[in-house]
């Protein structure tokens, strides 16, 4: 069975579409939609504030995962009201999944990247919603993306 997939530009596309997903596991690639690939920590704390500022108001969002690669953490544990929190640095995007089998179902993971964050979806059995980041993104996610747009018929959907 193929995953459903979709397109955003930016955070009000995604939380449109997580509430209309239903979706009750929200997990989010951290580079580039909460901060930039060489963002400051203050970039990342405000990013991670502004992300779970939008999708805490969804009713139906019971966890909020950001997910990295990266060794990048935020300066605090980040928090929202009725919802639970995880950052997961280091994430091992996709091959690791044990840290994300306990959250509720349904989910959705929003990211960059099919060859990553698409896979992860898949191998959870949630939705992907690719964020389609601005021009200027460095060599290696460019390439990356590159590779994605091999795989992505044959593993998604629309949701149409």
């Amino acid at each position: 069975m193929r995953t459903v997939f979709e397109h955003a530009t930016g955070l009000g596309d995604v939380a449109r579409q997580v509430g209309e997903l239903s979706a009750r596991t929200v997990i989010f690639d951290v580079e580039p939609l909460v901060a930039y690939w060489d963002g400051t920590q203050e970039t990342l704390d405000d990013g991670i504030a502004r992300v779970l500022s939008e999708i805490a108001k969804l009713p139906t969002v019971e966890v909020v995962c950001f997910s990295t690669n990266s060794l990048r953490r935020p300066s605090v544990a980040p928090s929202a009201a009725g919802v639970r929190v995880v950052y997961l640095a280091s994430a091992g995007k996709p091959l690791r999944t044990t840290p994300y089998q306990r959250f509720p179902r349904p989910g959705v993971v929003i990211g960059d990247q099919v060859a990553t964050d698409g896979i992860l979806a898949r191998r959870l059995g949630y939705a992907f919603i690719q964020f389609d980041p601005p021009p200027g993104i460095p060599v290696g996610p460019r390439l990356m993306a590159a590779a994605g747009r091999l795989v992505q018929p044959l593993l998604f959907t629309t949701a149409d």
